[in-house]
């Protein structure tokens, strides 16, 4: 093997992953996973069990039982039971679980993406003032005011 072998390519990758854009990627995409788990947290920990108080929070056991398990024939309480005797179960449950904690979640990010919106308004509403005129600025318009005035 030479000693050039995969050179050009190489410093192509070298270049290509030394780039901002890549790099701000996959900080993106680490703080993205630490952030899901934060969401996920609020919504399975304390969003749910605040709507499991009105109501059922958890439909993980309603389901359909297609076809009666070989070793028990049922009923069954859970779909656990119900799997575990062979039965062929439609777990519409899991589903609508699925459905309610991807709502949540949206809702969730909703809110956060409104806040920050808000909060970049309210940061770039602020006026500014000018900033004072040096010494040299004062100068000169003295300087100009006088030529006029002649």
């Amino acid at each position: 093997m030479s000693a050039t072998y995969g050179g050009p390519m190489l410093k192509e990758f070298r270049d290509f992953i030394s780039k901002g854009n890549v790099i701000d990627l996959a900080i993106g995409i680490i703080i993205g996973a630490a952030f899901t788990a934060i969401v996920t947290s609020f919504v399975k920990d304390i969003l749910t069990p605040i709507f499991g108080i009105a109501g059922k929070a958890n439909f993980d056991n309603l389901f359909l039982v297609l076809k009666p398990g070989e070793k028990d024939a049922g009923p069954y309480t859970t779909v656990e039971l119900a799997q575990k005797a062979g039965a062929v179960t439609l777990n519409y449950g899991v589903f609508l679980n699925a459905v309610i904690n991807f709502l949540l979640v949206a809702l969730v990010l909703f809110l956060i993406v409104k806040a920050v919106n808000k909060m970049r308004k309210e940061k770039a509403a602020e006026p500014v003032a000018p900033p004072e005129p040096t010494k040299e600025e004062v100068l000169l318009t003295e300087i100009r005011d006088l030529l006029k005035s002649k």
